[in-house]
């Protein structure tokens, strides 16, 4: 398995984030299409060959949304609880409660070793995510995630 770090620890599932994401919008521009199309042309069943493929394509694009974020909400919860943890094994005291869900969930990728110091870096200074995860040194990867 590849080394991870901060430029490689996205991870995108081309067939999900991209190729049925794509899809999914092909459709909905469709079915629009569709519906203007019976409407235009005065056909008396553009509610059930119209309207429906269009409520079923939002349908379809609601889903890919929230089966995407049910998952993603629970890890999220999840990396606090465990980097709220660690921090408690290394300190004996929970996370400075200025710390966002965000810096925790960045945090996650410092080593034992950088955590405490990027810990209270992060409080002081409110740093970003983003330059949370430039600031570490030596990246504990997470394969694990959904």
């Amino acid at each position: 398995m590849e080394q991870q770090s901060y430029t490689n620890h996205k991870r995108y599932v081309t067939g999900f984030h991209i190729i049925l994401l794509l899809l999914l919008f092909v459709i909905f521009i469709l079915a629009i299409i569709n519906l203007i199309r019976l409407l235009c042309d005065g056909c008396g069943d553009w509610l059930y060959f119209g309207l429906m493929p269009l409520l079923i394509s939002i349908s379809l694009l609601l889903m890919f949304w929230y089966i995407r974020l049910f998952p993603v909400t629970v890890q999220d919860r999840l990396i606090l609880t465990e980097e709220n943890l660690r921090h408690f094994m290394l300190t004996g005291k929970q996370l400075d409660t200025r710390l966002t869900k965000s810096q925790i969930i960045a945090l996650r990728f410092a080593p034992d070793e950088e955590f405490l110091p990027l810990v209270k870096q992060a409080a002081e200074e409110n740093m970003k995510p983003d330059d949370i995860k430039k600031a570490i040194k030596k990246w504990k990867a997470d394969h694990h995630r959904a």
